[in-house]
């Protein structure tokens, strides 16, 4: 690829960007100022693979590799205005992958660490806020153990078929989850329900 191939490359990704923000976020209600410059300030196309790159900015899933997928940008949009991210707040990503999330949160200035679906090794609470990176059907007590009091967590959580977003805040060491909206997001079987048999 020539300089001026990749320049006008980056300059429709940039411009697919700024639709993004205008006719998939702005229009459903994602309008803080810090959550729609950091969405500007990330190339999503980094976060697919390069024959995935054109269709980075669709308002849909993008299948990436393994089972995994990067939700829609309208799914972290409000999962980001729900979780209030500040720049003090001690935030950990978890998904697969996580790493655009993560990257988003990185834009508004908050420190983040970054941990696979599945895991539940967090070592001590220190985590200001949570972010899962796709839909879980049980909240593992591993996410409770690494809140701080009344931190924050905002997952995708699947009910009765339905992906929603979900808020929680952990007080007097519980947490209870409350669904704001129905959200785009992909099941992580790492935190499914365990099967219940019948006969």
């Amino acid at each position: 690829m020539t300089l001026v191939e990749e320049r006008n490359a980056s300059g429709a990704m940039a411009q697919a960007r700024r639709a993004m923000i205008d006719s998939q976020l702005r229009v459903s209600g994602v309008n803080d100022p810090a959550v729609l410059a950091a969405f500007d300030s990330v190339a999503r196309e980094d976060f697919v693979p390069p024959a995935r790159a054109a269709v980075a900015y669709v308002d849909r899933a993008v299948p990436l590799a393994d089972g995994a997928v990067l939700a829609p940008a309208l799914s972290h949009g409000q999962m980001l205005t729900a979780a209030q991210v500040q720049a003090r707040d001690r935030v950990l990503v978890v998904g697969k992958p996580g790493d655009y999330l993560a990257a988003l949160v990185r834009a508004m200035g908050a420190s983040v660490v970054t941990a696979a679906a599945g895991s539940t090794d967090f070592a001590e609470p220190h985590y200001s806020l949570i972010l899962v990176d796709g839909a879980i059907e049980a909240l593992p007590s591993a996410f409770g153990a690494a809140l701080v009091d009344d931190g924050r967590i905002v997952t995708g959580l699947l009910e009765r078929g339905v992906t929603r977003l979900a808020l929680g805040r952990k007080v007097g060491g519980e947490i209870v989850l409350t669904s704001l909206a129905e959200a785009d997001f992909a099941l992580l079987p790492e935190y499914a329900e365990p099967a219940k048999w019948s006969f």
